[in-house]
């Protein structure tokens, strides 16, 4: 036998061993995003599988054009106002924003689309349609259901007590790989901690703490929103929230293209790592030229592993949706029996209103959402959340 051989042969067996394993978050990223993605191919959209706030009601529209004409206000009416619309699917809400919008607002506003896939056919001319969200901005960047979809690892506790990743098959079959180590390992210790129970797992939500954090530094001034579904170091799922969906149905994940591949958000974590991006960027313009502030992502999740689960980023908000969209008019409130009898037709389109208002703001559904408001420059986020009078709701 040729000296050697036997090693390489066991090599050899180790690599077929582990041949078409790999981290969730790789796997997630060519299921999604890949040439043959979930979101690049199929003819139908998101809308096709799962109903956002966007698809439930053009009520969620006005609202976010509501709080961008509060921004306007707030940034002093700029010549040029910004509006972002992260993870924009067909175009929907960026489409219902413009349509909203007053006069000398829309006139003035310049709207942007962000998302992987094509440009959809008749689609606004106005609309910019990217594939990165634009620098420079003044105005609104709203993140509907984004971030959810951003890819993360999973880690899950073995029998010896030590948080591994999951590795899948393109099947959805799982196996544990190597102990979580690094970056990834810290951000678990700081925002995640999993006790040493054997079958507990996380998400690694450090992929979404940088997206946000790009998100947000591109904003020169204003407000960026993420609205998801969430949650913060005291309601950590114990097994995760990774889950599929497809055709309206949720589904276990499968990486294989035929579904979507979503998991929960952990909201506080991305908001640190948003404010610590927002710091670096203005250190960087402040003592250089301004081109160092295009690391200032990278920065953020170095700053915000300084910060801590209970602490709340100056300046940024969580606020339920249904909290949110009840200060921007979004009532449900059921109209008077009174206008059956004197105004039929009336009391039918205001009763299909206060209906999809109901279904935006119900608890245990779209109302559990959780709104990150993070804003830059000087606007007072908890000022733009104030209630209309009544005669404004819906």
């Amino acid at each position: 036998m040729t000296r050697g051989t036997t090693g390489n042969r066991a090599a050899s067996g180790t690599r077929d061993l582990w041949r078409g394993w790999r981290g969730w978050r790789e796997a997630t990223q060519d299921a999604l995003y890949g040439p043959a993605g979930f979101y690049r191919v199929r003819p139908e959209g998101p809308a096709g599988h799962f109903r956002t706030s966007v698809h439930a009601s053009p009520l969620f529209a006005g609202a976010v054009a509501r709080l961008l004409c509060r921004v306007d206000e707030a940034l002093g009416r700029p010549a040029s106002l910004g509006f972002v619309d992260m993870a924009a699917g067909r175009g929907e809400l960026v489409t219902g924003v413009l349509a909203a919008l007053p006069a000398d607002v829309a006139a003035r506003t310049r709207a942007y689309a962000v998302e992987v896939a094509g440009r959809p056919r008749g689609l606004d001319h106005r609309i910019e349609w990217l594939a990165e969200p634009p620098g420079g901005v003044t105005g609104l960047l709203f993140a509907n259901e984004w971030l959810d979809n951003v890819p993360v690892d999973v880690a899950e506790v073995d029998s010896a007590g030590v948080a591994r990743r999951v590795l899948v098959r393109d099947d959805g079959t799982e196996r544990l790989g190597e102990p979580v180590g690094g970056a990834e390992a810290r951000w678990l210790a700081r925002w995640w901690p999993l006790p040493g129970e054997e079958g507990l797992r996380a998400e690694i939500g450090l992929p979404r703490d940088s997206a946000w954090a790009s998100a947000v530094a591109a904003l020169d001034g204003g407000l960026a929103v993420a609205a998801d579904y969430a949650h913060t170091a005291a309601t950590r799922p114990p097994y995760g929230s990774l889950t599929g969906f497809r055709e309206g149905r949720e589904t276990a994940p499968v990486p294989d293209g035929t579904c979507d591949i979503t998991s929960h958000v952990a909201l506080d974590a991305c908001a640190a790592a948003g404010s610590s991006a927002r710091q670096a960027a203005d250190d960087a313009t402040r003592h250089s030229d301004g081109g160092a502030a295009r690391h200032a992502e990278g920065d953020a999740a170095r700053h915000a592993e300084k910060c801590v689960p209970e602490c709340a980023p100056s300046g940024a908000l969580l606020r339920p949706q249904r909290e949110a969209l009840r200060a921007l008019g979004v009532a449900g409130a059921r109209p008077p029996l009174t206008l059956a009898s004197t105004d039929p037709a009336a009391y039918v389109r205001a009763l299909t209103r206060a209906s999809e208002a109901a279904e935006l703001i119900a608890p245990g559904g779209l109302g559990d959402f959780v709104w990150l408001l993070q804003p830059v420059g000087a606007v007072d986020a908890s000022a733009l959340l104030v209630d209309v009078p009544d005669h404004e709701e819906e």
